[in-house]
């Protein structure tokens, strides 16, 4: 049996070859040795090596070895990032609580200008920024255009999303955690 070769007369890897360099790639991408672009553009390159050497070159600066280096180095790597979970989670019940409106209450209204039911004094928080409504037995957090966002859980909302105790609310750069009434 022939190996295939390539234009330039060496020999072409395998799609073994290939798919290991992937594999690479991918745990160096995901334990965070590479940024999303490199991992991109490497992937280009040993998509398209006509040769070992090249795919040599594409995993140039990445650990080699076998799936027990892997497993430990994302073993490790969870570990590192235990910590930030913790500072997280210790953030989070430290946050002021904001307590829902009395379910009569139809709305409140969240900014910077005077007659806002909730008025917040920071400059990174707009002046009709957001709204609480009532909606459907629950509560409903509208944003209203808002500079800086509106964040419910980490996450920026566009438009509306249903809220409920315990949520963690962002209103610029002011963080809350909603409590019942």
């Amino acid at each position: 049996m022939t190996t295939p070769e390539s234009p330039t007369g060496r020999l072409r890897p395998s799609d073994a070859e290939r798919d290991q360099a992937i594999d690479a790639l991918k745990d160096g991408a995901g334990s965070g040795r590479l940024s999303h672009d490199t991992f991109l553009g490497r992937m280009d390159v040993a998509l398209r090596a006509e040769s070992r050497a090249e795919l040599d070159a594409v995993l140039a600066g990445l650990p080699v070895g076998g799936p027990v280096e892997r497993a430990v180095l994302r073993t490790v790597g969870r570990f590192s990032a235990f910590g930030g979970r913790i500072n997280r989670a210790w953030r989070t019940e430290r946050l002021p609580g904001l307590a829902l409106p009395q379910a009569g209450a139809g709305r409140l209204t969240i900014g910077r200008i005077p007659g806002s039911g909730l008025r917040l004094h920071h400059p990174s928080v707009s002046r009709h920024h957001a709204e609480l409504r009532r909606e459907g037995g629950g509560w409903v957090l509208y944003d209203l255009g808002s500079t800086n966002g509106t964040h419910v859980n980490g996450r920026r909302i566009a438009g509306a999303v249903r809220v409920r105790p315990g949520d963690q609310v962002r209103f610029g750069d002011l963080e809350f955690r909603l409590s019942p009434t």
